[in-house]
């Protein structure tokens, strides 16, 4: 029979309240769903009336798509009332990075230049990923213009606020996904990550978040920025709805020649495997750039996992130098136009940048390429003798909205450019990084990477889900926003 509406708080027979439910993980929404404990309208209804409430106060959304929300709500319920079995994210909530194309959306990737195109058609493979796994859109999240900062202090759509502490940054460029995943508005978001924007962001703001191999997901229907460096990627408050929704999300896309064209490789059946991870901490430049909280981060996530051995990369340095470089050059071709016929309408943080990036000497970008070939080998070489290598995500934890400068050991560093330190060179050669929040590491929320081999996803979730186990690793819900 068709479920009662219900309004946010309320609760079905049985005692079950809504936005409990609708506040906890995906698959544990998912499965309430299925039992038929709470209806995916219900779910829906209190996951909007959230967002409306608390929202204002973390600038995460730029859009809702509440018509649609209730419309793919309404069919999971219809489904249900049929006797179907449903798919395994049925009525869950998530929202997406505004650089994917959504269905009646316009893809505005953080930029006011954009704000005048046309709607989107379709939605990005990923989104109807998602969709046909019975998940249901809330909607777009704000973002760095064009993807180009560590902060989404967004001069356009305003800044994205930490929900542990709204005085602070959530970082970077996927600061919406990271804000409103902490703050449970969503459960699931799908963010992108070029230097680091899908771990800045989870380290800052507490939660779990995968930067898969590169070319791993198809990046058809999202805004680009950096070809040779894009990722996309899913944020999640635990690692099994993170792996699932990683599962979810792989497959070929012949339309996309950046996707490797692999089959899934399912992850999460095999998250509780036992056998032994061989772990080792990078140190040397990982080490050197991180303050003292981001290594006490790493010290208690390499005792849970065992790590006992410290590794190097020598041209680390050089790796940062590389994705710098890479960065600006291939962002401001990309943006010749924008900065030729809209440069006032350009985000001051990021126009500059990409107009220094127009300057660069070909030279320099093919030799930026070549270290960057040398550099990877160095790490591949240590993957013959570990499964999964541990760094500090952030060198310290979130700055204040608008800082400029911040304090990193004994060196006083431009704030934008240098959260970035630890996860610049690990994105410059495409590797596959979970990013961690480690318990207690600091009064604000820390990360750490699990960095591991090209397609190796498997190892760096379940050194993820074992520091969860542990209670090493754990997203904790914001007081404020309990």
């Amino acid at each position: 029979m068709p479920f009662p509406r219900m309004t946010t708080g309320a609760s079905v027979p049985g005692g079950v309240n809504v936005e409990s439910v609708a506040t906890g993980g995906a698959m544990a929404i998912a499965a309430a769903i299925a039992r038929g404990e709470v209806a995916a309208a219900a779910v829906v209804e209190a996951t909007l009336a959230r967002i409306a409430r608390l929202d204002p106060r973390l600038g995460a959304f730029t859009a809702l798509t509440a018509d649609r929300a209730r419309g793919e709500a309404g069919r999971i319920d219809a489904r249900r009332a049929r006797g179907e079995a449903l798919p395994p994210l049925a009525g869950v909530p998530f929202a997406v990075k505004n650089l994917y194309d959504v269905a009646g959306l316009t893809t505005i990737a953080g930029s006011r230049v954009l704000a005048s195109q046309p709607a989107a058609a379709l939605d990005a493979p990923l989104v109807r990923r998602m969709v046909d796994a019975g998940a249901v859109l809330v909607g777009a999240l704000s973002m760095d213009e064009f993807a180009y900062g560590f902060t989404t202090e967004n001069s356009h759509y305003g800044t994205t606020r930490n929900p542990h502490d709204p005085t602070r940054i959530a970082g970077g460029s996927s600061g919406g996904c990271g804000a409103a995943v902490a703050a449970a508005l969503v459960p699931v978001a799908l963010g992108s990550d070029t230097n680091g924007s899908i771990r800045v962001p989870a380290s800052f703001c507490g939660i779990f978040g995968l930067k898969p191999t590169y070319g791993r997901l198809t990046r058809r229907g999202t805004y680009p920025f950096v070809h040779s460096l894009d990722h996309l990627g899913p944020f999640a408050r635990n690692v099994e709805d993170l792996a699932l929704a990683y599962d979810l999300l792989q497959g070929p896309d012949e339309l996309d020649a950046s996707c490797a064209q692999r089959p899934r490789e399912p992850v999460l059946p095999r998250l509780r495997d036992n056998a032994p991870l061989r772990v080792a901490v990078l140190g040397g430049y990982f080490d050197e750039n991180a303050g003292d909280e981001a290594r006490a981060a790493v010290a208690q996530a390499a005792a849970a996992l065992g790590a006992r051995e410290v590794a190097t990369v020598p041209l680390a340095a050089a790796g940062r130098a590389c994705a710098f470089v890479i960065t600006a050059s291939e962002g401001g071709e990309l943006h010749r136009d924008h900065l030729r016929h809209s440069y006032a309408q350009l985000e001051p943080l990021s126009r500059d940048r990409l107009a220094a990036g127009c300057a660069i000497p070909a030279a320099w970008y093919l030799k930026a390429q070549r270290v960057r070939a040398a550099y990877r080998a160095q790490f591949l070489q240590l993957f013959e003798r570990f499964d999964v290598l541990v760094a500090a995500a952030t060198p310290l934890a979130a700055p204040p909205a608008g800082a400029e400068q911040v304090r990193i050991g004994e060196r006083t560093l431009p704030a934008r450019p240098n959260l970035g330190l630890l996860t610049q060179p690990i994105s410059c050669i495409g590797l596959p990084v979970v990013a961690a929040p480690i318990v207690a590491a600091a009064t604000l929320p820390l990360g750490v990477q699990l960095v591991g081999a090209p397609w190796r996803e498997d190892a760096v979730l379940q050194a993820a889900w074992r520091l969860q186990k542990e209670g090493v690793a754990r997203a904790d819900l914001p007081p404020a926003f309990a």
